[in-house]
């Protein structure tokens, strides 16, 4: 972006709202705020054009007219330099117009933060179209694809199919058994697999089916009307499903398809960390969060990592969301990016004189049409509710939430298509173990709440009968660090400003915050706990036989619980706020054992107790006193006591003596035979 003070130009839309410019820039200081104008898309022209010309960045209070703004900007070379905001429907329509300016001025210094850019995934296609359906519906379709794309034509039945005059199609039958990959690079395998006999003459005939067919494709038409090929097909690019039954849905497949060709870009939702995650130690698996929220199937194990595939990924973001660590990360937009996001809207709204902010996640698709119809319909949005737009409203987790009341929200409310209603299970975990938060600090309950509707007079409804409840204060607060360091601060900050602050706050199970409990009579300090915690929380100590635990490191992740032999440890979800839980603590200890020869400890004296007693007596080569005492000496003693006692477990046996000729020639004269036996005494 140019450098230069940023531009803000309003439009009332043809008096359709009020505007109040002077509040406004009051709450916007750092900007140059333009005077209201009637129709800056139309007669006020001059005045967009006016400020292209200048120096800095333009925020256009205008999304309607975006494309006409964006094409004179173009033209001046300065397209770069301007991005929009919606005051109209998300603020000025409404039953409230007249006390709308704190919340235009905070979604107006929203539009102004700059969020830094995803990565970008690459795609290829030369339009290898595979449509796969029943009889002469799927046909034809096919037929009026071939040409725009490189067609072929699985049937999964042939009971209406007239055979075609001109084999334009490659035409097989067959059942897609299994389908995987992305848009590009997709791969079937068809049982019952079948080409056609080319003189079918009334009715269809195929050659000898066969099993296990494997092909490659890189769209795919699914006309069969039956189980989806993939899970979330909606999000598969790619992958386009229609009714067969349904002549217009048909149509508008066949639309869209098409556009299927050339080289596709579109952005690396997350990114993946493999050195912080906690899927797994040694094939011991603790943390399936991922992989269980992701409804593309789009993360896969790896043994003891997983592995993202961008191809896959529609971007819902329920496996940042639901992950403990931070190992997968949203980046579209970064956690840090939201929360600043976030903060510029609250603190905006806040300082322009707004009163009870509530927050309204939705997504920028179907659920900003819905806050479209309820503003030209309706009485709009609430004042005080500050619409965000995101990618997918899923992408929510506990660290945003919790960074949102830290800012002064009094409510917090997720907008979610019931198309995705299967994917909000994640979402409501989040909200659930920060509504658990609020509770336990004394703010109460019904902050946190979830809508999943496509009706904007219900969505209007509730949003407008939402309960009034106490304010929060609003602090200060830096997202600096990890996912868990920014959640950790935010829920600290939250502790210290509220009614309540206890010192241990209990969390529902599958929080990721807690401690782990040891059951002493079955610990036996083998620390196979210690090497398998991949947060470096239980620790050991090399001077002592002794246990140690840091708290605020722990991800309840559940891997030293299953990796314990003795199952002595279990876990305990909670929030300890005290200074205890950035330290390290000792969780159990034991005497140690000191050689009985040397005098060296080399363990504990209850592990070799327990070892004693399940071996003396028991097994033969613990028979005697002798024996027995190498179980009390440590790893050199006993190699030597076992040497010096001719118990050594590396000697090997005697080496027979060498038969020569003149032992036979001496036996031949002595009159006697000789036998193995004769040189093996010796």
């Amino acid at each position: 972006m140019a450098q230069g003070r940023k531009t803000v130009l309003l439009c009332n839309c043809a008096r359709s709202m009020s505007v109040d410019a002077d509040a406004i820039q009051a709450a916007m200081p750092e900007a140059a705020v333009s005077r209201v104008h009637t129709t800056l898309c139309r007669s006020d022209t001059d005045a967009y054009l006016a400020a292209l010309r200048n120096d800095g960045e333009i925020l256009v209070a205008c999304t309607q007219e975006a494309p006409l703004f964006r094409e004179l900007a173009d033209e001046a070379g300065a397209g770069e330099r301007v991005r929009f905001a919606n005051i109209r429907e998300k603020a000025g329509w409404c039953a409230e117009s007249a006390a709308t300016a704190p919340k235009m001025a905070a979604l107006l210094a929203e539009a102004m933060v700059d969020p830094a850019p995803a990565a970008i995934h690459t795609t290829k296609s030369e339009g290898m179209c595979l449509v796969y359906g029943r009889g002469q519906v799927a046909l034809d379709a096919a037929r009026a694809l071939n040409g725009r794309l490189a067609v072929s034509l699985v049937l999964t039945d042939t009971d209406d199919l007239v055979p075609p005059s001109t084999a334009d199609v490659p035409i097989y039958k067959g059942r897609i058994v299994q389908a995987s990959g992305s848009f590009g690079a997709f791969e079937i395998t068809v049982d019952d697999y079948a080409p056609l006999v080319p003189s079918s003459r009334g009715a269809a005939e195929f050659m000898m089916p066969r099993d296990g067919a494997r092909s490659t494709c890189e769209v795919i038409l699914d006309l069969s009307g039956e189980t989806p090929l993939f899970p979330a097909p909606g999000h598969r690019d790619g992958y386009l499903r229609a009714d067969p039954d349904h002549p217009a849905s048909v149509s508008k497949a066949l639309f869209e398809i098409t556009d299927y060709v050339g080289e596709f870009e579109k952005p690396v939702y997350v990114t993946y960390d493999a050195d912080i995650c906690a899927h797994s130690r040694n094939r011991i698996v603790g943390c399936t969060n991922c992989l269980d929220a992701c409804p593309a199937g789009a993360i896969s194990d790896e043994g003891d990592t997983v592995a993202v595939d961008p191809g896959i990924c529609g971007g819902c973001g329920s496996c940042s969301a639901s992950c403990p660590t931070g190992a997968v990360s949203y980046t579209y937009p970064r956690r840090q990016d939201l929360i600043a996001r976030i903060q510029t809207l609250v603190s905006t709204y806040l300082g322009a004189g707004g009163v009870r902010p509530i927050l309204l996640f939705h997504d920028g698709q179907r659920s900003a049409e819905l806050i479209a119809a309820m503003a030209r319909f309706g009485r709009g949005l609430p004042a005080n509710v500050l619409p965000v737009s995101l990618h997918a409203v899923t992408e929510l987790g506990h660290d945003a939430l919790a960074a949102a009341f830290v800012a002064g929200v009094e409510q917090i409310v997720a907008l979610v298509d019931p198309e995705r209603a299967d994917e909000v299970l994640p979402l409501e975990t989040q909200g659930n173990l920060i509504a658990s938060v609020l509770a336990g600090v004394g703010y109460g309950d019904g902050r946190v709440s979830i809508l999943i509707e496509t009706d904007p007079d219900s969505v209007e409804t509730q949003l407008h009968d939402l309960a009034i409840l106490a304010p929060l204060p609003a602090s200060g607060f830096s997202a600096v660090g990890g996912k868990r360091d920014i959640a950790r601060a935010a829920i600290g900050r939250l502790q210290e400003t509220a009614p309540e602050r206890p010192d241990i706050l209990a969390l529902p199970d599958g929080a990721p915050y807690g401690r782990i409990v040891v059951d002493q009579d079955k610990c036996t300090l083998c620390l196979s706990c210690v090497g398998a915690c991949p947060t470096g929380a239980i620790l050991d100590n090399p001077d002592k036989p002794q246990l140690r635990f840091q708290e605020n490191a722990c991800v309840q992740c559940g891997i030293c619980r299953n990796t314990c032999p003795e199952s002595a440890i279990s876990l305990e979800p909670r929030f300890d706020f005290t200074p205890a839980a950035l330290s390290q603590v000792v969780l159990y200890e034991e005497e140690p054992f000191n050689c009985v020869r040397c005098g060296k400890p080399f363990g504990t004296k209850k592990t070799v107790d327990r070892v004693i007693e399940r071996l003396q007596d028991k097994h033969w080569m613990f028979k005697s006193p002798e024996t027995v005492d190498l179980i009390r000496m440590c790893e050199d003693c006993r190699v030597v006591a076992q040497a010096e006692g001719g118990i050594d477990p590396f000697r090997m046996g005697e080496r027979p003596k060498l038969r020569t000729t003149q032992d036979y020639l001496d036996a031949r004269e002595a009159g006697t035979e000789l036998s193995v036996d004769d040189f093996l005494d010796d």
